[in-house]
């Protein structure tokens, strides 16, 4: 489609940092956007960009129409994200805020484009060496989050096939950049602590993918109207290592270079371990508050989602939206990541040891 200033675009998880992307990318392009936004959410950039605001969530039915009302297109950002927690919880925001999501847009008969963020997660746990979007999804999952995002793609498919849903489906992988309040600030705690360790060798490439890498995607499947219904891997293409990963950020925020190992084989067994201890605990503790007792359906130091991230070797194939997207990553890593750690020190997310 070619956006006009009769279009409107949707795009939901706009305070986060892929959707912000998204809204400001929009916005330089003179794109008129609303955002469904949480009330207690941060607003104040998007207020600043002009964006008009719903305020509801993935749970909240009702906001969902009332965001739908006159929209155009719609690029789905929003998740529950995390490597933790009762599988019901994710599935409730991921497929059925999804599912009602969905259901608004088609009814206003003005929907011209989706674009869903899928996520590389949604293969198996398991190395890869240039996996391309023919692998079948792991539909059994290794979180609540890999599970549930892997049905929400599902449901987005059904919905092109059965509806005539005009949606194209992006699986990023590790999205890093400027905004990320999540997992780029955990890391650089563990890191500022001393407490990383590489899980193996950390010779292992990582899916790294620059969140402006990924708004260019976007852009690219809002724009094409001959690819309705098809599904890119998106990454930066040249990938580096966990190691080069790690090190880039310590060096870049003036940490020291972490240097210790945990073989992989020990990773993976004190992970189950781990795992089957805080579901026990999860399950059945009545001490609620036990100052000596470990939080409630908070992730173990070790789990799989973890020794996916920094263990298994994650290289996956762009070579089709190369080909049929016209995708071409325009930001290395090294860019990438000194835009991120960046705005970490202005935000303030940087801190002495």
């Amino acid at each position: 489609m070619e956006f006009s200033s009769d279009d409107l675009l949707l795009v939901t998880g706009a305070t986060g940092l892929v959707g912000s992307h998204v809204v400001q990318r929009a916005r330089e392009k003179g794109i008129a956007v609303r955002a469904l936004v949480r009330e207690s959410s941060d607003k104040q950039l998007l207020t600043e960009w002009g964006v008009d605001l719903v305020y509801g969530d993935l749970d909240d039915p009702e906001s969902h129409r009332r965001a739908a009302d006159g929209v155009t297109a719609l690029v789905h950002c929003a998740a529950k994200v995390g490597d933790w927690g009762p599988i019901d919880d994710y599935r409730r925001v991921n497929v059925g805020g999804t599912e009602s999501l969905l259901n608004a847009v088609e009814a206003t008969g003005t929907l011209k484009r989706v674009v869903h963020i899928s996520s590389l997660g949604v293969y198996p746990a398991r190395d890869h060496h240039g996996t391309d979007e023919t692998s079948p999804l792991n539909l059994s999952g290794i979180d609540g989050y890999t599970l549930t995002k892997a049905e929400s793609e599902m449901l987005v498919r059904e919905h092109i096939a059965q509806h005539k849903l005009p949606a194209i489906i992006l699986r990023p992988g590790f999205i890093y950049g400027p905004r990320d309040r999540t997992v780029l600030p955990r890391i650089l705690e563990r890191l500022r602590d001393g407490g990383f360790k590489f899980l193996g060798s950390g010779n292992t490439l990582l899916n790294n993918t620059y969140v402006g890498n990924l708004v260019d995607a976007v852009f690219l499947a809002l724009e094409r109207d001959d690819l309705i219904g098809e599904i890119f891997n998106i990454t930066d293409g040249a990938l580096v290592t966990k190691r080069e990963f790690i090190t880039t950020i310590a060096s870049l925020a003036g940490y020291d270079v972490p240097t210790k190992n945990v073989p992989l084989f020990i990773a993976k067994g004190l992970a189950k371990l781990m795992e089957g201890a805080q579901r026990a605990y999860d399950r059945w503790s009545p001490f609620e508050g036990g100052v000596w007792l470990p939080e409630k359906n908070k992730a173990p130091l070790l789990n799989g989602a973890r020794i996916k991230f920094l263990g298994l070797n994650l290289d996956f194939s762009i070579e089709k939206a190369q080909r049929m997207l016209g995708y071409q990553p325009a930001v290395n890593f090294e860019t990438g990541m000194q835009r991120a750690i960046g705005w970490c020190r202005e935000a303030g997310l940087l801190t002495s040891k």
